[in-house]
């Protein structure tokens, strides 16, 4: 039985981390963690766990942390978690970090997310956790960043299509709509009820963090430097992302061979699911699971790579267990099927 601590389990993406954790029969929960005023059960901080969660979420003490587990999740804000990852791998602790302290490059990070990196070190180590693209990287590893949403969902929308060069590399527009949740779990005027609903709003255009994530991993998907435009919006649902990415096909390409790029890149993996035939994927298909809907159609010379997954679990919380699952030797889908 895997032990796992969740620091930060108050968040979001923390309190999908105990449900998922809770339900797998691999895992015991070894401690919970966050900023609360006092110890309190999970279940009253969230009573969607009472009978079924038995666990204390209290403060962050290092030492019992380390000591009740054998993974530690960080669902902790960005700029945060490299004060946390070094204190588990010191003690020879797989991690799993659900910001984006570990996805880039120091140069890079400190310029998209203005703050110095500290952990300089680990940064070296950190394996970037996407299957579908370095299950064999991530078999090997005790310490992965785990993707951001977006880039989990525009990835996986277009990665097949500039791995087998059926479309140009230059000129790539993503159009993304997110939930509310993916903005995390803190109070916000532009988050209130009064300003989501009945409301549909773009954000951040060219300026988003995510950016230079997407760009570093198409980049390695098609072999060179990319500058994608990146266009997140905030649309007025709890959870979800459909992305809809635009590219110009390359000379002579059918929907045929587009079908057969999909099918071949995404044949066996178990959490992408490849619609075919020009049909496109829809949020509630997704929601509340580990998959990745991919759909892909040609018009007027653009190919149109749609996908839909679950910000909270295939962009977060589920891609984590997904991860644990692989670099701990169990079968990828436990716990998420």
């Amino acid at each position: 039985m895997i032990k796992a601590s969740v620091v930060g389990a108050t968040g979001y993406t923390g309190e999908e981390l105990v449900y998922l954790l809770a339900g797998h029969p691999g895992v015991e929960i070894g401690s919970l963690s966050a900023i609360v005023d006092k110890p309190t059960n999970i279940s009253d901080i969230f009573p969607r766990f009472k009978g079924r969660v038995d666990a204390v979420c209290e403060r962050f003490d290092a030492r019992k942390a380390v000591d009740s587990c054998d993974v530690a999740f960080l669902a902790l804000p960005h700029t945060v978690s490299m004060e946390f990852a070094p204190i588990f791998l010191k003690a020879g602790k797989k991690v799993i970090d659900l910001s984006a302290d570990y996805r880039l490059p120091v140069s890079v990070y400190e310029k998209w997310y203005g703050k110095k990196h500290t952990d300089r070190e680990n940064l070296r180590r950190a394996v970037y956790g996407l299957p579908e693209l370095y299950r064999s990287e991530i078999k090997g590893a005790d310490f992965i960043a785990n993707p951001g949403c977006y880039p989990t969902s525009v990835v996986l929308a277009a990665a097949p299509l500039l791995k087998y060069k059926l479309a140009e590399p230059e000129g790539i527009i993503a159009d993304v709509k997110s939930g509310v949740t993916g903005a995390g779990r803190k109070a916000s005027l532009g988050l209130l009820f009064a300003e989501v609903a009945d409301n549909f709003k773009a954000y951040k255009i060219g300026t988003h963090q995510h950016s230079p994530e997407i760009n570093q991993q198409l980049g390695r998907t098609a072999g060179r430097d990319m500058d994608i435009l990146f266009v997140p919006h905030v649309i007025p649902t709890r959870r979800g992302i459909l992305s809809t990415v635009y590219l110009k096909a390359k000379k002579g390409v059918t929907q045929k061979d587009i079908d057969g790029a999909y099918a071949k890149f995404y044949g066996d993996e178990p959490f992408v699911r490849f619609l075919g035939g020009g049909a496109v994927p829809e949020l509630k298909d997704v929601l509340c699971a580990n998959f990745c809907d991919v759909g892909v159609k040609l018009a007027a010379g653009t190919i149109v790579a749609v996908s839909a997954i679950d910000n909270l679990t295939k962009g977060a919380a589920g891609q984590a267990v997904q991860n644990m699952n692989i670099i701990c030797g169990l079968e990828e889908k436990e716990g998420l099927m």
